[in-house]
């Protein structure tokens, strides 16, 4: 069972004195490790995977126009009015007169173009297109604690598994 990171204390994130037994250029590399060593009868809870040598990547997807800034911040504001006239819808009884899902949508599209407008227009053209980005690791080190780091770096190579390199202290 794996967890998500930042759901768990930051403390359950460390190792006294780790030692790394294995470096790997795949995370799925490093996930085959540990489980050869949870296979053995290792004691896992003594491992940390620990992605190394961070690169950011960003992906362009698209020029950045005044149009798509309107239309994007519109869109975004519509689907905010929709919410704040759903709720009020709930609490307001119409009689006559434009309902307040309808007249909520339109004052939000209008307050979403001119904020991203605004937004927009403060950048001067510097950022004048669309991306993604990513931070991904280049590398994933296994560590354990000390007191068991040769044990798990014995199963490793008794299980045929090969590391990228040799321990670090």
């Amino acid at each position: 069972m794996s967890s998500q990171p930042g759901r768990v204390p930051f403390g359950a994130l460390t190792l006294d004195y780790p030692l790394s037994i294995g470096v790997f250029g795949t995370y799925s590399e490093a996930q085959r490790a540990v489980d050869a060593l949870s296979d053995a009868g290792f004691p896992v809870q003594n491992c940390l995977i620990v992605g190394t040598d961070l690169r950011q990547l960003e992906r362009v997807t698209g020029r950045l126009t005044w149009g798509r800034v309107l239309l994007g911040g519109a869109l975004s504001g519509l689907w905010l009015g929709l919410f704040v006239g759903l709720i009020f819808s709930l609490f307001v009884t119409t009689q006559g007169g434009v309902p307040p899902v309808f007249s909520t949508m339109v004052f939000g599209a209008v307050f979403g173009a001119v904020w991203a407008a605004i937004g927009y227009a403060a950048t001067r053209g510097r950022r004048d297109f669309t991306s993604v980005s990513r931070i991904v690791p280049s590398r994933f080190e296994v560590l354990a604690e000390h007191k068991v780091a040769q044990q798990a770096r014995e199963l490793l190579a008794k299980a045929g598994i090969v590391t990228a390199g040799p321990p670090t202290v």
